[in-house]
């Protein structure tokens, strides 16, 4: 077996030439076995199958095997050589112009551009300064995820006198201007209100200590201080109606409805957190701040990895690419998209590509490994964090697994998984090693960063 020649020369840091010279030698027996399996299959006029004579089959075929033979030989030899050279490629080898005649020609010469990775070291200590941010959980945070904990298991009550945040149902009608229910008005039987929500006080105030079965007289343009929306559904009518009904009305008060929130008890307890987790208001609330606290130690690693990718990129500094062939390789990857889109995106993907350059060596310098049991456990993660978003803390076990199975049976999921195991790995290894500048912020001065 022939030792295929391959050569590759440095043009210079970031880009190289490689030359693949195959022989006779090298591609003849795989030719010949090819043209056999051939012969065996092809049918022609004249000929039995598998009788056709090879002259034939190598004067109809011979040249298209031997294209098909030789491409993949080189191909072959060509990842082989990269790979035990450890050439440092980006994107794929892009074939020079060879000039090649597979009619005449035994012996064939191919060369290839490739763009090189650049070199650099990235080494980060203690002598690097980080900033992360720490966002406070309030009590008003606290407060307001039992609330709404004591909505959902709120009772509602039937009730003779309004209060402030009950809900109305009765009939409402149209009057005309002499305060009479007006001739072919609006009429809207178990109209349902809550005055809270009315924007202008004084027509609020009329329904204060209203009792059910009373008549109040009230105008629902002012009290809504005419927003189309909630005077179309009040109403009943089309937005574009609304300013033709800016009049007073008349409510027929049928029916009081309370809520009262559920009882912060053990039965609550329980049901959001999981049993035994809390046997009081003050343990409930700290299980719940914890777990805000949780999901704020997540966006603050995130936020953190952001500013760490900047701080490394701005400490190497811009790294030296063959623009050319990178170029080149971008509009191989978006034939469709053409010349003017690789000219407006390049910048943004040499910066992508450079993360991603930083990222390999990081992994690679920290050992990071990724396993199938960190990947299934991120699935559970994110689906723990879907639920959390819905005000649902404790998922059972089983509705966990089933979700992240759904999650892992889709490659472009896989993918991003794997990444964030790879990223939140390295996350809590460049937290230990360089100086973090710790910094309190409110979750609105956080939010406000990502605008």
């Amino acid at each position: 077996k022939s030792e295929m020649n391959i050569s590759l020369q440095n043009v210079n840091n970031v880009s190289a030439v490689l030359t693949v010279q195959i022989e006779k030698a090298d591609y003849q027996v795989q030719v010949d076995k090819s043209l056999k399996t051939l012969r065996q299959r092809v049918n022609m006029p004249g000929f039995r199958k598998g009788m056709v004579p090879m002259g034939l089959i190598k004067k109809q075929y011979g040249v298209s095997v031997l294209i098909e033979e030789v491409d993949k030989l080189m191909q072959e030899k060509v990842g082989e050589y990269i790979r035990e050279n450890k050439v440092n490629m980006l994107g794929t080898p892009l074939p020079k112009e060879n000039n090649v005649n597979f009619e005449t020609d035994e012996n064939f010469e191919f060369s290839f551009d490739i763009a090189l990775a650049p070199e650099f070291n990235v080494e980060l200590s203690a002598a690097d300064t980080v900033d992360y941010y720490d966002i406070e959980v309030t009590d008003a945070m606290v407060d307001q995820q039992v609330k709404m904990y004591t909505q959902r298991t709120a009772k509602y009550d039937k009730v003779e006198e309004y209060q402030e945040n009950d809900m109305l149902k009765g009939l409402l009608a149209e009057l005309d201007e002499n305060g009479s229910t007006k001739e072919g008005g609006i009429q809207v039987e178990g109209a349902v209100m809550m005055p809270s929500y009315m924007k202008n006080d004084d027509q609020k105030a009329i329904f204060n200590g209203a009792k059910t079965n009373t008549v109040l007289v009230f105008n629902p343009s002012v009290a809504f201080d005419n927003n189309e929306a909630e005077l179309a559904s009040l109403l009943k009518i089309q937005k574009e109606e609304v300013a033709a009904h800016a009049g007073n009305f008349s409510f027929q008060i049928e029916e009081i409805t309370r809520m009262i929130p559920g009882e912060l008890n053990q039965e609550l307890f329980d049901q959001v957190l999981g049993e035994g987790k809390a046997s009081n208001e003050e343990e409930f609330r700290a299980q719940i701040k914890e777990t805000i606290a949780g999901q704020f130690a997540a966006d603050s690693d995130y936020k953190f990895l952001i500013d760490v990718r900047n701080y490394i990129v701005n400490k190497i500094g811009k790294l030296e690419f063959a623009d050319d062939l990178m170029k080149r390789i971008m509009l191989e990857n978006n034939k469709e998209k053409g010349e003017e889109f690789v000219s407006e995106h390049y910048e943004k993907s040499l910066e992508e590509l450079t993360w991603h350059l930083v990222k390999e060596k990081l992994v690679a310098a920290n050992n990071i490994k990724v396993e199938q049991a960190d990947v299934n456990e991120m699935a559970k993660e994110a689906t723990r964090a879907q639920f959390a978003q819905y005000g649902m803390i404790n998922v059972p076990e089983e509705l966990l697994e089933n979700y992240s199975k759904e999650m892992l049976k889709k490659r472009e999921s896989v993918e991003a998984l794997v990444n964030r195991v790879v990223e939140s790995k390295l996350s809590e290894i460049l937290k230990g090693q360089v100086t973090l500048n710790h910094k309190a912020v409110s979750a609105e001065e956080f939010n406000k960063m990502f605008q």
